[in-house]
């Protein structure tokens, strides 16, 4: 059945959302500010690159007495406490939230509800704005905690599973991607790959990522990644070596450092900091 569905966040991943689940039946909201309102506007809908478009309905700020069927809340972390009064008072029947984080998620479950909470990630969705329309791509990859979610982006062209611990997969996650987006970073800033020792340093970062993930008492998901983790350094520093030099990686990089930069931070802030993740710092920009 048709859902009404809010999307706070009109960036690259939020408009890819809408866009799909716009073009799957669903009534969409998109909550945009400035620049990226005006272009919404005056395209009257999203528009993709290929000239395809959806149509949607636009807003300033979420409509506290609506009663939509989910608020996909695609805003990155730090900006999240700007929004959360909004969706505190939202009459929405659920919220999710969908972004890269180490932190605890624990509070905006708190704040929102545990009756209303859940939370997601794009992990098969690679979007980017080009010129205010959109260019994206999807693939499986895309990780949820209910089934309800998976089956409602699963049908919207969007492959989807479910995950029993979305924390524990959040912060597996993010010790997978931090060494990946730094290298790409460092690859784009200087129109190379990475050197080998540039690579080690990855690799010992991200090895000792995934152990403060096993200290702060989480198992390593999904499997995939707990076989990963477990890799010798010498085959992680290949991997990243090799990336570097891979245009899928370089992608990575040109959305630039910020987000591999609050991964880090999240990291240190949550145990006591390590030369490794030091390092890494030092070798991104």
């Amino acid at each position: 059945m048709p859902q009404r569905i809010a999307v706070l966040g009109a960036g690259a991943i939020g408009t890819a959302f809408a866009y799909q689940l716009a073009q799957a039946g669903h009534a969409v909201t998109v909550v945009a500010r400035g620049v990226r309102l005006a272009r919404l506007r005056s395209d009257d809908g999203i528009v993709l690159v290929d000239g395809r478009r959806a149509a949607i309905t636009l807003a300033t700020t979420l409509p506290p007495t609506e009663d939509f069927d989910l608020v996909l809340v695609t805003v990155l972390s730090p900006q999240v406490p700007a929004v959360l009064p909004d969706l505190v008072a939202s009459a929405a029947r659920r919220v999710m939230f969908m972004f890269n984080t180490f932190e605890s998620i624990a509070p905006l479950r708190d704040a929102v509800g545990a009756d209303r909470f859940t939370f997601g990630f794009p992990g098969g969705v690679f979007s980017l704005i080009k010129d205010g329309r959109i260019e994206h791509q999807v693939r499986p990859g895309t990780t949820v905690i209910a089934a309800e979610d998976a089956a409602l982006f699963s049908a919207a062209g969007i492959p989807t599973v479910t995950t029993p611990d979305m924390h524990a997969w959040l912060r597996s996650h993010a010790a997978l991607v931090v060494g990946l987006m730094s290298v790409g970073c460092r690859a784009v800033a200087t129109g190379r790959g990475i050197t080998w020792a540039e690579a080690r340093t990855a690799a010992l970062a991200t090895r000792q990522a995934y152990d403060l993930v096993r200290d702060l008492g989480h198992p390593i998901l999904p499997s995939s990644l707990r076989v990963a983790s477990a890799l010798p350094r010498v085959l992680w520093a290949l991997t990243f070596w090799l990336g570097s030099r891979a245009k899928i990686l370089r992608d990575l990089g040109a959305l630039g450092p910020q987000e591999s930069r609050m991964l880090i931070d999240q990291m240190v802030a949550a145990a006591p900091p390590t030369k490794a993740l030091d390092a890494l710092r030092a070798i991104r920009l």
